[in-house]
């Protein structure tokens, strides 16, 4: 689907959900991503609103998922509803989400990209404002988990607050195949 110097985005498949479901349960991510079983994931993989993707490195390896949620939506709102990178520190998280911008902005009719990460995940937070997300506001103690409530932060980015020459000249910079 999109590429980069450093990792290609494909379409999700089934031989891909054992990867997706331990890098979801994998300890750096379950208290920062939801967790679905196999079979919610296998109904996402059939379902036209959303997109399921797997980020895999330049060898082929896979590092991670997305889902992507709202394809139909008649807002033209559409949702990055997870993003998940096993290898941390290596800028597959920062990239995926620029190729997933591009793709939004310039392969959908989107409006508005939008987000909610957990409040307490500051990393996450900074890669999302750096690439043009905006913080909405908070949704307080909105998940129950066994440890009591969380909060998450909404954040997105409209069509026209996207710094598109900016973008692109990154992507160019990167070697972006569109």
């Amino acid at each position: 689907m999109l590429n980069s110097d450093i990792i290609d985005v494909r379409a999700t498949v089934p031989d891909d959900l054992d990867f997706v479901l331990a890098a979801e349960g994998a300890e750096p991510n379950r208290r920062f991503v939801g967790q679905w079983n196999r079979e919610q994931h296998v109904a996402a993989l059939g379902d036209g609103d959303l997109r399921h993707l797997i980020v895999q490195d330049k060898t082929g390896e896979r590092v991670g998922y997305v889902i992507l949620s709202g394809l139909l939506d008649p807002n033209l709102t559409l949702c990055i509803k997870r993003i998940v990178i096993q290898a941390k520190g290596r800028g597959y998280g920062t990239m995926a989400l620029k190729l997933l911008i591009y793709w939004a902005f310039n392969h959908t009719d989107t409006h508005r990209l939008w987000l909610d990460v957990k409040d307490y995940n500051v990393r996450a937070q900074h890669v999302y404002e750096a690439a043009g997300f905006q913080k909405e506001g908070t949704l307080r103690e909105c998940i129950r988990t066994e440890g009591g409530f969380e909060s998450l932060q909404i954040m997105s980015i409209l069509r026209h607050e996207l710094r598109t020459d900016e973008l692109n000249a990154d992507l160019q910079i990167r070697g972006i195949q569109h």
